[in-house]
């Protein structure tokens, strides 16, 4: 089952994102500039790969997160170069830091 909900993080509106999986889920919250998810995307391949670097994808992942709540108090275990440069994300920051400085 997939669910998309409107997530308000502190006055400011973003997409959150459930996928049912065998055994775990996808999770993801998102806006038009960027998104934080759990563990199971890798984050690694949007810096390693030459080709997609040049997308500058503003992301990151935290891991060990069951629910999107969680997904918002976790801190950022991995992260993108670009949202790292464009928006001053780092990592150990706190998902719904993250999401505020792409609003």
């Amino acid at each position: 089952m997939i669910t998309v909900n409107p997530l308000e993080v502190d006055g400011i509106v973003f997409m959150a994102t459930r996928v049912e999986l065998p055994k775990t889920n996808l999770l993801v919250i998102s806006n038009d500039i960027g998104y934080i998810m759990c563990a199971a995307l890798d984050v690694d391949i949007f810096n390693e790969n030459e080709k997609l670097k040049k997308r500058e994808v503003i992301a990151g992942r935290a891991v060990g997160v069951r629910t999107i709540d969680e997904l918002l108090n976790a801190p950022l275990e991995k992260i993108t170069d670009a949202s790292k440069e464009a928006y001053g994300w780092e990592e150990g920051m706190i998902g719904r830091d993250a999401l505020v400085k792409i609003s």
